[in-house]
């Protein structure tokens, strides 16, 4: 028969944070010649796949291929990619499920090679051992759920508005615009990792017809446009379930080469359940990771029923010339919409802060974490809106900068603060402020002087847009276990001091922090017995209304 030639592209995405570059297309060629079922390698790498007419008419039949249809072997030794691959390719021309074997565990090593997802997968109880000690290319998934469905050009629309409602476009279906203007950049970053900013960019959802999802607005104004492109959404919801994968770390220097050897996900309407990752072979040193789940240019992923694994803390010399610790991440979340973790937990202590906090983010809206028990919620490079429900955050906590509704309800804070507005990003919420029903345990119970929003804001540093506190806070039913503190300790506050050089109307800030204008308290108590507090640093936040409501 005639050979089809299939090209499958890993699409990969670039983000400054967390240290992703682009992968290499992955060409995968499938013939069905009479012989045997068989995969090899040509001599550029290329994967090559013959299916007997047989044995294509039986995976046909049977409705579900295996991993041990191309030559699986699983018994945790033998080098299992290429047949893994070679399934889900032949799997993704038939729009076959593909389920893994029962009782087999697939060793992979550092050949890179990328098994493209695009039809159901059950892992189911099989295990997966990926290892990192000798790998070819640190950048190039293990597996990425990808779509069929290809982005184009919008070539007609040179500017946006901030929640602009509608975009002057006819799109075959519901999508997703991505937008970019290189000529702004923002994100400028501050202190030790400090950095020359992003372009400006956006992300959001419109229907055939051009109009803006407002669940998700446009965030930016956009005066000009240097790139705008629109990926259509699968209708159909992509499912994988189970799987119990271990990573043997890498023994790598320890500086900023991220290793992307994972689950990269870049396909919208996605449910992963039931997942393990464990983590193995972590030594003194190595680099650092840029999420086993790694969710990008997409929207509607659901993460459920996951356990993670914190990666342990290394150090490098920063940007700034001086120490710092890499952020090193089980979960990643980058330019994608409405995204959501739901009882999730982690395998680890979450509040040991010898490993780092579990998630970093960029880009992204409308992102969940209910029911779940995780070292640290983070939004680098801005979030618009965030819930936190029904969750215990370990010791790194909240941090977030970006805008909208920030919301945390029913939930156990061990962190350093309720909700870190991180620094380096200009400590900005453009937005509000929700508390409610929550308990906050100080540092995980230490000896520290409580303060429910931290951050700094110096206003001498250019960002690259005007930075602002929760224009409104509201705090509901809060109880604050601080049993634990200081000899000297004068009772919780609602701020920390976010600059302690601007004590009087003498110093002045070349870029104005935009203040709360509001704080309302409704029942909140502490263990120790002493009241709420303002600030430290009372002129700060001297025009601040604080209201107590019953």
């Amino acid at each position: 028969m005639k050979a089809v030639l299939l090209i499958f592209f890993v699409l990969i995405c670039p983000f400054a944070t967390l240290g992703q570059t682009n992968g290499s297309p992955e060409k995968v060629v499938i013939t069905s010649h009479a012989g045997k079922t068989q995969v090899s390698t040509s001599e550029n790498g290329e994967l090559q796949v013959n299916v007997s007419p047989k044995d294509a008419a039986k995976f046909k039949a049977a409705g579900v291929v295996n991993y041990s249809n191309f030559g699986a072997k699983g018994n945790g030794k033998t080098d299992d990619i290429d047949a893994i691959a070679a399934t889900h390719a032949f799997a993704n021309l038939h729009g076959l499920p593909v389920k893994a074997d029962d009782g087999a565990t697939y060793y992979i090593g550092g050949k890179e090679r990328t098994a493209i997802i695009r039809t159901d997968t059950d892992f189911g109880t099989a295990g997966f051992i990926i290892d990192d000690t000798e790998v070819q290319n640190r950048n190039a998934s293990v597996f990425t759920v990808g779509s069929d469905l290809k982005p184009f050009k919008l070539e007609t629309i040179s500017s946006l508005k901030r929640n602009q409602e509608k975009i002057d476009a006819s799109l075959p279906g519901p999508c997703l615009i991505t937008v970019t203007n290189a000529n702004v950049k923002q994100y400028i970053r501050f202190g030790l990792n400090q950095n020359n900013g992003s372009s400006q960019t956006d992300i959001f959802v419109v229907d055939k017809s051009g109009k803006v999802d407002m669940k998700a607005p446009i965030i930016w104004n956009f005066d000009q446009i240097t790139d705008i492109s629109a990926l259509p959404i699968d209708e159909k919801p992509l499912k994988i379930t189970g799987g119990r994968f271990t990573t043997i770390a890498n023994k790598a220097e320890s500086k900023y080469t991220y290793y992307n050897r994972n689950i990269a996900i870049r396909r919208s309407n996605v449910l992963v359940e039931g997942l393990e990752h464990r983590i193995k072979g972590e030594e003194d040193h190595g680099a650092p990771y840029g999420g086993f789940i790694n969710i990008g240019d997409c929207a509607y992923v659901t993460i459920k029923n996951t356990v993670l694994t914190g990666h342990k803390t290394y150090s490098t010399i920063g940007a700034a010339g001086k120490p710092v610790t890499m952020g090193t991440y089980d979960l990643s979340a980058n330019r994608a919409l409405n995204i959501s973790f739901v009882n999730c937990s982690q395998t680890n202590d979450i509040n040991d802060n010898t490993y780092w906090g579990i998630l970093g983010s960029n880009f992204c809206k409308n992102m969940l974490y209910d029911h779940c028990t995780l070292s640290r919620f983070d939004a680098h490079q801005g979030v618009a809106n965030a819930t936190i429900r029904n969750s215990t955050l370990g010791h790194m906590g909240i941090n977030a900068i970006g805008s909208g509704l920030l919301l945390v309800e029913n939930s156990t804070i061990r962190g350093r603060s309720v909700v870190n507005l991180r620094p380096d990003y200009g400590s900005t919420w453009q937005g509000e402020l929700v508390i409610r029903n929550c308990v906050f345990v100080p540092s995980d119970g230490k000896p520290v002087s409580a303060a429910l929003i931290s951050g700094f804001y110096s206003g001498q540093h250019d960002f690259g847009y005007t930075c602002y506190m929760p224009e409104r806070i509201t705090i509901e039913n809060l109880r604050i276990d601080d049993a634990r503190h200081p000899d000297n300790y004068q009772g919780p506050a609602i701020f920390a001091n976010f600059n302690p050089d601007m004590t009087d109307s003498s110093y002045q800030e070349k870029f104005p922090y935009v203040k709360t204008k509001e704080v309302i308290l409704r029942n909140v108590t502490t263990a120790s017995g002493k009241a709420l507090r303002t600030s430290d640093n009372p002129f700060l936040f001297k025009d601040v209304k604080i209201k107590m409501e019953q």
